[in-house]
């Protein structure tokens, strides 16, 4: 299975749409995971329509429109593995332990909100990913995503990609 990991797009605010590069991403992927701050609904709904599988959850700078069709935490199983989606998990400071505490039934959680992409284990094995964003690099050198593969329940092949500049 091929999963897709994207957060902090900012439609149109950022950028006009996602890039061709990530939009090939999507057709690619078996499912989409989008850890929040959509902004506007046309990208979910433009995604809901592209995505084989799309698991999404609402950010801080996410309207009415996207709370009501969206949940702040998304918890699915992929392939064996369990996982949690989120936008923010607070201050890098102690986020491996207080997400291991929040989230203790999980193999995988994705966030976002920082744009500042993030691979690190927690006590007990949860693994924490944040792709950054793909349309808004902050103070980042490069627009990102992630692309990763799970089988058997194993997460596989975790890629962060990097986008050429705009």
């Amino acid at each position: 299975m091929r999963l897709l990991m994207i957060a902090d797009t900012h439609l149109p605010r950022r950028a006009r749409d996602l890039p061709d590069e990530v939009w090939a991403a999507v057709d690619a992927a078996d499912v989409v995971l989008h850890a929040g701050d959509w902004v506007e609904v046309e990208l979910l709904d433009r995604l809901a329509d592209r995505a084989r599988r799309l698991v999404g959850v609402y950010g801080n700078n996410d309207g009415p429109d996207l709370r009501a069709r969206l949940p702040e935490v998304a918890e699915v199983e992929l392939a064996g593995l369990r996982v949690a989606v989120v936008h923010e998990t607070g201050p890098k400071t102690g986020r491996e332990q207080r997400c291991a505490t929040r989230f203790p039934d999980r193999d995988l959680l994705v966030f976002g909100h920082s744009h500042i992409p993030w691979d690190s284990v927690a006590p007990g094995g949860l693994r924490l990913l944040n792709p950054g964003s793909p349309t808004d690099r902050r103070a980042q050198p490069y627009a990102t995503y992630l692309t990763a593969e799970v089988a058997a329940g194993q997460l596989d092949r975790v890629v962060l990609h990097r986008l050429p500049p705009r």
